[in-house]
Parts: C-alpha cells; sequence; structure tokens
C-alpha cells in the first residue's frame, strides 16, 4: 500500500513541475485501500494516477491530487471528505469505492457546497445530490440489458442475493422493474453484508426456490462469495452480475463458480474489439496507454477506468469554470457544479457523457455491453 502512495506522489509531483502555471487547483480523492471494497479502491488510485499522467495540468494550471484512504468506512470517507474541503482547501471530490461511502461523502458536499464525481454507483434525489454527478453506470440502464439476456435464454424466473446496503437496493429495485416489465419471477430477495464470511443459509433459500437462474447484487472480492456458495449447492442454472463484477479479485476468488458468468459492463473492457468509427475505442486506448506507462502492465478491471473518466469530467468542467471564477474561491466551486452538470457529448471509456442539473447519472446506451467469463477472460457477448 506504501509503494501505491508513492507512486501517487511521484506522478502528482511530475504535473506540478511542469512549467509556470498559474494558480492550482485542487483535487481531493477518496477511496479505500483497505477494508472489504479494497478490491475495489486499489484500481480507483491506479486509474487516477494514470489520469494525471496523461493529464497533468489543467486549464493551463497545475494541480494538486491529494489522496485518502477511507479503510471502507463510510464514517470515515465523511470524515476525510470533511478534511479535505476545511483544511486543505480542495475544489472538488472525487470518491469513493463502495456506495455507503459515496453517500456519506455526498453528504459533506452538500452541506459545503463542493462538488463531487462519485465513483461508485449512488443516486440521491433532488436537492440532496445537487452537488454531486455519478459516473458509473445506473443499474436500471445495466440490469435492463441483463434481462433483456435472460429473456432471450428463456429465463422464466429468477434469484437475486445482494449486498444488504445501498449498492444492493439499487440492484434489486431495478431488477424487479425490468424483470417484470420482461415476464420473468423475481423468486428471492436475499441479502448478506460486504464483510460475511458465508452465505450458506442464503443460498439454501434460493436453491429451494428452484429458479431458472440468478443474479447477484454485489461487487468486488465479497461479490464471489454468492457464486461459490451456489456451486458448493450443485446449482447448475445461468448466473448473472452487474458491472461491478469487473474486476481480477472477483474473477481470482470466484475460480470455477463463475465460469460463465454473463455481466453489464462499460466499453473499455472489450476496447480493442470496438470499430474504429467508435470515438470510445481511442480514448480507452488512451486510457491503456497511460495505465501501462504507469503501473508496467495493462489495466485488468474496469474501475480504474471510472476514475480516469473523472479526471476528463473534472479537466472538461474546470476548463468552463475557470473562466467564470478563480480556483480555491466558493465562487468557483458553484461554476465548477454548474459546469459538471451541464456537461454535453464528453467521450470517456465507459461511455459518451451527458449530464443534466437534475439528473445525477450522464450515460445511455451507448455505455454499456455484455461479456461473458470464458476460461478467466471477459468477452464480447454479440
Amino acid at each position: 500500500m506504501k509503494a501505491l502512495k508513492k507512486i501517487a506522489t511521484a506522478i502528482v509531483g511530475t504535473g506540478l513541475a511542469l512549467g509556470t502555471l498559474a494558480a492550482d487547483l485542487k483535487v481531493g480523492f477518496i477511496t479505500s485501500l483497505s477494508g472489504p471494497v479494497s478490491s475495489l479502491g486499489i484500481p480507483y488510485a491506479k486509474g487516477i494516477q494514470a489520469a494525471v499522467a496523461h493529464m497533468p495540468q489543467v486549464a493551463g494550471r497545475k494541480v494538486e491530487l491529494i489522496q485518502l484512504d477511507d479503510a471502507s468506512d463510510p464514517s470515515t470517507s465523511a470524515r476525510n471528505a470533511r478534511k479535505l474541503i476545511d483544511e486543505d482547501k480542495v475544489d472538488i471530490l472525487i470518491g469513493t469505492a463502495g456506495s455507503p461511502g459515496a453517500l456519506a461523502i455526498a453528504a459533506v458536499a452538500r452541506e459545503t457546497r463542493t462538488p463531487l464525481i462519485s465513483i461508485a454507483n449512488a443516486n440521491l434525489p433532488g436537492e440532496e445530490g445537487a452537488w454531486m454527478v455519478t459516473l458509473p453506470q445506473p443499474a436500471p440502464l445495466m440490469i435492463s440489458a441483463v434481462v433483456e439476456r435472460m429473456k432471450q435464454q428463456g429465463v422464466k424466473s429468477v434469484g437475486y442475493i445482494g449486498f444488504s446496503d445501498a449498492w444492493g437496493d439499487l440492484v434489486y429495485d431495478s431488477l424487479q422493474q425490468a424483470a417484470g416489465a420482461a415476464g420473468i419471477k423475481v423468486l428471492t430477495n436475499e441479502r448478506f453484508a460486504r464483510a460475511d464470511s458465508s452465505v450458506t443459509g442464503q443460498v439454501l433459500k434460493i436453491v429451494a426456490a428452484r429458479p431458472d437462474a440468478v443474479i447477484t447484487g454485489t461487487s468486488g472480492t465479497p461479490g464471489a462469495l454468492p457464486y461459490r456458495a451456489l456451486a458448493e449447492r450443485g446449482f447448475k442454472g445461468p448466473i448473472y452480475g452487474t458491472h461491478a463484477l469487473i474486476n481480477p479479485d472477483f474473477v481470482r476468488v470466484g475460480g470455477a463458480s463463475v465460469e460463465g458468468l454473463l455481466a453489464p459492463t462499460g466499453p473499455v473492457i472489450v476496447a480493442e474489439q470496438l470499430p474504429q468509427t467508435n470515438p470510445i475505442r481511442k480514448v480507452s486506448m488512451d486510457f491503456r496507454d497511460a495505465y501501462q506507462k504507469v503501473h508496467g502492465a495493462p489495466p485488468t478491471d474496469a474501475f480504474s477506468a471510472y476514475s480516469f473518466d473523472a479526471w476528463l469530467l473534472f479537466a472538461d468542467a474546470a476548463k468552463r469554470a475557470a473562466a467564470k471564477a478563480e480556483p480555491g474561491t466558493p465562487q468557483f466551486r458553484v461554476a465548477l457544479r454548474d459546469a459538471m452538470v451541464n456537461t454535453k457529448e464528453l467521450v470517456g471509456t465507459h461511455g459518451v457523457y451527458n449530464f443534466k442539473p437534475d439528473n445525477r447519472y450522464g450515460s445511455d446506451e451507448r455505455s454499456r455491453v455484455i461479456v461473458k467469463l470464458e476460461k478467466g477472460q471477459w468477452k464480447l457477448v454479440p
């Protein structure tokens, strides 16, 4: 973990050393380098490092990135956010690895009138979320693609198990809506905590319900637990997941139990298979090159690309906001928020983003593909 932080410091230092620039922009970055969400938080950190190396200057100004570890604890996420705002005087927050932590940061962002780019799937209605935008594709958009695939495969009933938190709720609610419209019955709504070590009781209930297929509302390494338990109980039906599972640690821990899993994800995962005319392909390949240069290996997850996109969004909005107010001021934070929520056709690795003041998400159908896990590799499903 110390090595990871040293890499981040080195990259930021390189950006600060480039030329004589105007006043600093300050970015507060919160992620989970430890705890149960670290299998997502570490890739997020690596992605932001690649982004800084790719674009060390924004609007002709040097950028200071201040990174804090929330240890997968939402209360620590909130404390980190307050420290970054009150003590470090950041212009914007980016974070964190889990939905509960992101929602905790959003409350602080709203109170302090500080823009937030959430890299976890988090949504707050109305004024509660007025200072945030969310980069990961919304659950309804992605789950509807999975349900379409279920229908094509003749699935009539599905069992559900997910985290007992905001992400588990988002996936279940989206599944209920999409499955109902497709004539597919949702037979179970089992839950477990991210830190749990067993889901035997929940999986026994799912198997007893005899669903045609099973889908989970989980993420990262803990997300492998239900699939392992299903395999142990002899479940042979189709298995599905969400874009929160596109992670090498999930594949490693899941092993043979997740072979054949179908899940939605952003185009970056199969960028080399996209048409040359697709603008997402170029940005995705630029991301891969930047990541390779910084880390000495290609990316193998979807999460590092979200933090890369967060940097692109911040940079695009900051260019417009800097023409209206000086960084480091309340006026700039307002201008930055306004620029973010009015972003149009910004090409990233996961999609082409269009935000509106009353919509936290900026993704559309261009931000999703279906992939299948075959021999430990994600393959595009036509």
